[in-house]
């Protein structure tokens, strides 16, 4: 109860104590959730405009009206617009003079100017004393109010990069593409139009060399998939596997079988027996 009534509180404005105005040059989304946002809190909010027309976008209890007319009425203006807009605050400098100008604004590049926006604006006011705050908060917080601001804090945590996690799932990716593109060019060359334009040597390259090849790469990109999943009873349910684990039962059996027929012990003689030869020819 204690945490919800002083969230409600912060909201309120406070009229037991009259406070300072405030001036906030620039109607943007900005300047509108700071100059609500200060009225929640109980300062008197005059924006500095240059049309004196008050949109419905506007606070209802602020008022609007031109630069020079909302800077004689507070000693504390927030520069709510953007740093190419900064040149009519010349015009300004004897109104200025002696006043706190609030430099609210970020630069959209790293070193995009020679000087800071407050530089740039204590050169165009010197008379001013020029600050820098707010820069560091969006409008989008101001506006969401301060128990969004504090469930924002509060989850915003930084979590350590998970090394071997980044190398499976880029794994696990990039062999899914190499696998689906070997695929689709088995596929184009099964096709009888380009079969026939192709001599046996190529045809066989393609279809065994290639074949095994795309069937290496798409078990690897199961296999990469469970992780280490296979090893976790969880992933057991009802004591069934999954199916990406009976996919993988054919292609690891015809893996495993050519691996063994690969051996020279057992590819010579296939070899030869493939080419004719036979252990008692009979010759009539």
């Amino acid at each position: 109860m204690n945490k919800n009534s002083s969230n409600i509180m912060a909201l309120a404005p406070n009229t037991s104590n009259k406070r300072e105005t405030i001036c906030i040059f620039g109607t943007g989304d900005f300047g509108r959730a700071l100059g609500h946002k200060m009225i929640q809190s109980g300062y008197p909010v005059v924006f500095g405009s240059r049309s004196t027309q008050k949109s419905s976008l506007i606070p209802k209890d602020a008022e609007v009206l031109s630069h020079a007319e909302a800077a004689q009425k507070a000693a504390i203006i927030i520069i709510a617009i953007q740093r190419q807009h900064y040149n009519f605050l010349t015009s300004l400098a004897e109104i200025l003079h002696g006043k706190v100008l609030v430099d609210v604004s970020n630069n959209l590049k790293i070193n995009q100017y020679p000087e800071s926006n407050a530089e740039y604006l204590a050169q165009l006011v010197p008379g001013a004393k020029v600050v820098k705050a707010f820069n560091t908060v969006s409008a989008w917080a101001l506006q969401s109010g301060t128990l969004d601001a504090s469930r924002q804090a509060l989850n915003n945590k930084t979590e350590p990069l998970n090394n071997t996690y980044v190398w499976l799932s880029d794994s696990y990716l990039a062999l899914g593409i190499l696998g689906f593109f070997l695929f689709v060019l088995l596929g184009i060359t099964s096709l009888p139009s380009v079969s026939n334009n192709v001599n046996w040597r190529e045809f066989r390259f393609v279809q065994s060399k290639l074949g095994y090849l795309t069937l290496i790469l798409c078990t690897a990109h199961t296999l990469v998939y469970g992780g280490n999943r296979f090893l976790s009873p969880s992933s057991y349910r009802w004591y069934l596997p999954n199916a990406y684990m009976l996919s993988l039962i054919v292609p690891c059996i015809v893996l495993v079988v050519k691996l063994v027929l690969i051996f020279p012990c057992l590819d010579k003689p296939l070899t030869r027996i493939r080419q004719g030869w036979e252990r008692n020819p009979q010759y009539s």
